[in-house]
């Protein structure tokens, strides 16, 4: 790629700095053409509708549009690795990008994958203008290596876009993210409830039923990305909306008092449900490292941490039949649960699915006016 840039700087600045006109076999009808051969038998063509068009190259800076060209046709590169041998176009606007500056209005890379040769095309639009420099790669033949080919050509694009251009642009979204410093996301936890490190009253003994506690939770995540500009090392961050199912089994009941929450079992109705839902919001603080394949997509990550959360709600519903008919009773209330809540973390994942664990190392409960449990939820994430 540096030669690339050379390339194009050493053509534009012969082409500014050239008094007279060459002619081409292959000139185009009424364009002027400069052709330069240089000393490695590379040769550029620079084709110009007229001598304004010749000038218009003064006002663009050649660092500047070097550079430009340089990551625009890594990124069309990248993208056409997964191409096979279908020609991939991508097109940028580095004008709406940076407003105010001479950059062109519109940049159009071509690259086609064949065999023996490679070629890269570049196109670029500025004041109902078209720039393009068209890059072929000689074919080797044996230890020889033919001739790189280099043009560029000013006038009017007639090149016509393929259904490559849609699949090319969201290869170079994705590489776009995959390369900023913070970017965001929003995925769905799906997972189940259980406690653990239950002590208490004897009488105050239950079980929760596996499949009724669930643990859902819906997460706004900002990953940060610490080191350089490829560090896989992220810090994980970002608001959460948990909700929290406890389903008791074998008949039992939550049964509040002011000082104490019991969990009985109920003597007269037959429960066909009996649960405790909260609704918390969380803010966890992870180190993550997340991986990318060659095409930018995200391939496998880890990463543990801690969080920290408030209940916003909680509420009790049991569900039983009374004479003859269904009945269901819902209360709500704190119960006598803890508000703040805190614990440890933890997740791996390949592609858009995470698998998670959280250990909440407060009490479900205040201290003394519950049964003494805590919470752990387990499940995967679902990524967008």
């Amino acid at each position: 790629m540096k030669r690339l840039s050379s390339l194009l700087a050493l053509l534009l600045l012969t082409v500014l700095a050239a008094p007279s006109r060459s002619q081409a076999a292959s000139q185009p009808v009424n364009d002027d053409t400069i052709v330069v051969k240089l000393p490695n038998q590379a040769t550029m063509t620079l084709y110009t509708k007229n001598k304004e068009q010749l000038r218009e190259l003064r006002t663009y800076r050649l660092d500047t549009l070097m550079a430009l060209l340089d990551r625009y046709i890594q990124q069309a590169e990248l993208a056409s690795k997964n191409a096979g041998n279908s020609p991939v176009t991508m097109e940028f606007y580095p004008a709406k990008d940076r407003p105010g500056t001479q950059a062109p209005e519109q940049i159009r890379i071509t690259v086609r994958n064949e065999e023996p040769t490679s070629k890269v095309a570049v196109k670029g639009y500025k004041f109902g203008q078209v720039f393009s420099v068209t890059v072929k790669e000689g074919a080797k033949n044996g230890d020889k290596k033919e001739d790189d080919e280099v043009s560029i050509n000013i006038g009017r694009d007639k090149t016509h876009h393929g259904d490559s251009l849609r699949t090319a642009a969201r290869l170079a979204k994705r590489e776009e993210r995959a390369n900023r410093a913070v970017h965001s996301d929003f995925s769905v936890d799906l997972g189940l409830n259980a406690l653990t490190n239950r002590s208490g009253l004897a009488e105050e003994q239950f079980d929760l039923k596996p499949t009724g506690s669930r643990y859902v939770s819906l997460n706004w995540h900002y990953d940060v990305r610490l080191g350089g500009r490829r560090s896989p090392l992220y810090l994980m961050l970002g608001p959460e909306l948990a909700f929290n199912n406890y389903m008791f089994d074998k008949n039992r009941r939550l049964f509040p008092t002011d000082t104490r929450t019991f969990i009985v079992q109920e003597p007269d109705l037959n429960l066909e449900k009996s649960k405790l839902a909260t609704t918390v919001i969380n803010m966890p603080l992870l180190m993550k490292l997340d991986f990318q394949d060659k095409s930018g997509r995200d391939a496998f990550r880890i990463g543990a941490g801690g969080f920290a959360g408030y209940r916003l709600a909680s509420h009790t519903k049991i569900k039983y039949e009374a004479e003859g008919n269904t009945r269901k009773d819902k209360d709500r209330g704190n119960f006598n649960l803890e508000d703040f809540q805190y614990g440890v973390q933890g997740l791996i994942g390949v592609r858009g699915i995470d698998l998670f664990v959280k250990y909440n190392m407060n009490e479900l409960f205040k201290n003394n006016r519950g049964p003494q449990a805590q919470t752990i939820s387990f499940g995967f994430s679902l990524i967008d």
